[in-house]
């Protein structure tokens, strides 16, 4: 690990004149991972060193830093830095490869999720192998019972394709039994000190009076936890006590929960913190390598002392960057309360990032696995934003998506002194681009909608296909024929819809707002579910057909 040293010595001097003469440890791990990726596996190693470099360096003053980072050639080229993109290869790859998607039963699926669902199944797809999805519904408090269901939907309308399904309130023998082994070879111990104290002595890197019991004592208390209420015990697993990260010190590994749980009710009242259920998970399912965000860094550690205590493969950890979300609700709690305090229609209120809000609004999947592939497992953090989504969606939509008239915020219009050549049928097609899709075809009279804001007095106006109108004093007139005249004319190109056999249609927003109209007749064949573009108004899904009103949901334009 020489190699590392001197990597993290460099980025930490770099980092250390960059900002005032204090180096950040997290900044240091991230530079590192991301412009050395062989380095992933070993976050812990990565993470210890960088905490004993970084303490060392902002002990010297900034002049100190300076001279010791010119000796070593000045300051790191940034475009040395790895700028990953796409799906990169797994390191370690030996035989079969055996990966998981692990939510929290907590609500719905968001498009943070979709993340790590995507990626599982993409990383399956290229190596072959087998994708489980693991239930992690062991905090009864923050399980909504609907959830499970929810989950199932989400990640049937993703196509994610899952080879076994566990849920971990199933299997709380299972991690009573790992408990009581970790007990017996010393790995644990049941802490009955009151918690602020035990903070307290953590902290100070100070052992509790529970911790040098023997394992006949440890073994007592553990049998006696489910008599106790919450608060009184803890099983913790021994750790070093002296950890740089005082969280990593002698962290909780079963608890003691006084709710109810909405599968198994009363049964349990012993429940795994998440670094325990999921390293003997990780283990009894053989999970070959685990993707997860680099939040989890100080997780994979805690988890790492279990592995070691009963001497199993540590799975290969790969951490990426967040992925952040611009103008996308994604809280799970901040959503539910939105809900109930009816701020928001449902999970599927277009506000919401959900997956379920976002499939309403015709979003295509194909746009979040490109969209996901792209930003990859790069250690770096991601910026995501409608636009971008809107953009990769797009160049799906315009291919699939049929063409038809909306008119919103409509004004009726008798065109005057129209001939009666000009009436007829106007037939356009359902897709410029693919004529063999058909056409629609549009009853054309004097009586015709227009949109309001359309409507301008003294200016030549071309009616898609068909005439030419001028407005004098609020009148409509027909002009001409001519589509020659009209382009003459420098004339507005607009669309209409007739007065009579069109449908009332409703565009429901991404604010949820509402925008009212009328739709040609030929969206009659429409079907729930259809994904078209409403022509000069944008991209919609059909949500509803209600009372022969149609009720869209705006994607995008």
């Amino acid at each position: 690990m020489d190699n590392l040293k001197e990597l993290a010595y460099k980025y930490a001097l770099q980092n250390a004149v960059k900002h005032k003469g204090k180096a950040q440890n997290g900044a240091v791990i991230g530079i590192i991972m991301s412009s050395h990726p062989e380095f992933r596996k070993e976050a812990r190693e990565v993470s210890k060193t960088v905490g004993e470099v970084v303490a060392k360096i902002n002990v010297l003053d900034l002049h100190e830093q300076a001279k010791e980072l010119d000796k070593l050639g000045g300051m790191v080229d940034e475009e040395k830095k790895v700028d990953e993109k796409g799906l990169s290869e797994l390191p370690e790859v030996n035989g079969e490869v055996v990966l998981r998607f692990a939510p929290n039963p907590s609500g719905p699926l968001h498009i943070g999720h979709a993340r790590a669902a995507i990626l599982n199944q993409e990383y399956i797809k290229k190596y072959g192998g087998k994708l489980i999805l693991r239930i992690e519904d062991t905090d009864p408090r923050r399980v909504d019972p609907d959830a499970y269901g929810m989950i199932n939907d989400d990640l049937l309308w993703l196509g994610i394709e899952i080879d076994e399904k566990i849920i971990q309130s199933e299997r709380l023998p299972i991690y009573y039994e790992y408990a009581e082994k970790l007990i017996n070879i010393g790995g644990a111990y049941v802490c009955t000190c009151e918690a602020g104290e035990f903070k307290k002595l953590k902290d100070n890197s100070m052992v509790c009076p529970c911790r040098d019991l023997d394992v006949e004592e440890n073994l007592k208390r553990w049998n006696n936890m489910q008599n106790l209420s919450e608060g009184e015990a803890v099983l913790r697993v021994k750790t070093d006590i002296e950890h740089k990260n005082p969280a990593i010190r002698d962290y909780a590994a079963m608890r003691i929960v006084d709710a109810e749980h909405p599968r198994t009710g009363k049964k349990y009242k012993i429940y795994p913190m998440m670094n325990f259920s999921v390293t003997v998970d990780d283990h009894l399912l053989g999970i070959t390598h685990v993707l997860r965000g680099k939040d989890h860094i100080a997780n994979s550690e805690k988890q790492n002392y279990i592995y070691r205590y009963f001497g199993w493969e540590v799975p290969v950890f790969i951490h990426y960057g967040r992925l952040k979300m611009e103008d996308i609700a994604l809280s799970t709690s901040k959503a539910r309360t939105g809900i109930e305090e009816g701020i928001y229609s449902g999970w599927d209120d277009p506000r919401l990032g959900t997956i379920r809000a976002i499939a309403r609004r015709g979003i295509m999947k194909e746009a979040l696995y490109e969209l996901m592939n792209e930003i990859g497992v790069k250690i770096a953090d991601s910026t995501v934003s409608w636009k971008k989504i809107y953009g990769l969606n797009r160049a799906i939509l315009e291919e699939v998506a049929n063409r038809y008239f909306f008119v919103w915020d409509p004004e009726r219009v008798k065109i005057g002194d129209l001939p009666e050549s000009a009436v007829g049928t106007v037939k356009r097609p359902l897709h410029p681009d693919f004529l063999e899709r058909g056409y629609r075809e549009i009853p054309f009279k004097e009586n015709i909608c227009l949109v309001k804001g359309d409507i301008k007095n003294d200016k030549v106006l071309r009616l898609m296909d068909s005439v030419n109108i001028v407005f004098k004093d609020k009148k409509a007139i027909f002009h001409s024929s001519s589509f020659e005249e009209a382009k003459e004319a420098g004339a507005q190109l607009i669309h209409w819809i007739p007065d009579a056999d069109n449908l009332k249609a409703e565009v429901i927003m991404p604010d949820a707002s509402i925008i009212k109209g009328f739709v040609e007749p030929e969206c009659k064949n429409l079907k729930v579910g259809d994904v078209v573009q409403l022509e000069r108004f944008g991209f919609a899904r059909l949500d509803e057909i209600n009372n022969e009103k149609l009720i869209f949901y705006f994607a995008h334009k």
